[in-house]
């Protein structure tokens, strides 16, 4: 592993189930995120999903990729186009620096209206085993 690998995609299908689950377990009740009419009534097409749920995805992205005793340190995203259901929201990623058991990582996640997330992951890695 080094800096400039590329991580393999991710693609999450984005079911009404998806985004209403993901709002109720972060506690947000917000109407657009589990009501169509409420959404639709305030602009929206659709329920869409919250940001609280897109970070627990790419949360998920890399500790799938460097594995289960990898630790979050710095999740810092920015949405972009929403997340409705009926979409897939595929992940990508790309190793920008490793030092000291930590890497960046850069993390893209686009669906069919273009870039839903944009960020950066900071990720403490468990030191090699010795041989």
């Amino acid at each position: 592993m080094r800096a400039g690998d590329e991580l393999p995609p991710l693609s999450v299908p984005v079911t009404r189930t998806l985004v209403v689950a993901g709002a109720l377990a972060s506690r947000d009740y917000q109407d657009v995120h589990h009501d169509a009419e409420a959404a639709r009534a305030k602009g929206s097409p659709d329920i869409f999903m919250n940001i609280l749920t897109t970070n627990g995805l790419v949360g998920r992205y890399i500790t799938d990729y460097f594995g289960p005793e990898a630790v979050l340190r710095k999740v810092s995203i920015r949405l972009g186009v929403p997340n409705y259901p009926g979409d897939v929201l595929v992940l990508t990623g790309r190793i920008v620096s490793l030092s000291d058991h930590t890497a960046e990582v850069t993390v893209i996640g686009t669906n069919n209206l273009g870039p839903h997330v944009t960020g950066t992951v900071m990720v403490a890695l468990p030191p090699e085993p010795a041989r």
